[in-house]
């Protein structure tokens, strides 16, 4: 066995598919918890079409992006051969780029968009939802397991 392979951090699949549904959950919870501070001053009226109009496009980006991205990587994990997979398998190589993106562009938009919080609620109850909504592929991959 060579170093590399002895430092490794390798897990059985089933914490692969755990860690994914506990970080996509966990991102779409903390998302859609910023949301809701963001309206916890506005009417109920205007808070209940901001809502429905965040979870329209939640629906959206699920069907679209997530539910894809969850499948392929429930895919890959599933196809992956050994005992022991390393940790960060959860996800793909490829998307770690991609995370930091969106962690960015979220902190950015959270500090300094000129775009008033209410509004805003709208894109992060939308991504935060439907983050929510694919963790739950995973949960389901952790029960079908054979």
């Amino acid at each position: 066995m060579n170093l590399i392979e002895t430092l490794k951090p390798g897990v059985r699949k089933f914490w692969l598919y755990f860690t994914a549904a506990i970080v996509w959950a966990g991102v779409g919870i903390y998302l859609d918890y910023l949301a809701a501070g963001w309206l916890r001053e506005r009417n109920l009226i205007s808070t209940i079409m901001i809502v429905i109009i965040g979870l329209i496009l939640a629906a959206a980006i699920y069907m679209v992006m997530f539910k894809r991205f969850a499948d392929q990587n429930i895919f890959r994990i599933r196809e992956m051969n050994g005992n022991r997979i390393c940790f960060f398998a959860f996800q793909s190589w490829t998307s770690y780029p991609l995370v930091v993106i969106m962690m960015s562009m979220g902190i950015y938009l959270k500090i300094y968009s000129p775009i008033p919080k209410p509004y805003l609620a709208i894109l992060y109850l939308g991504i935060g939802s439907s983050l929510f909504f694919a963790s739950l592929r995973y949960s389901r991959a952790i029960f079908s397991q054979s």
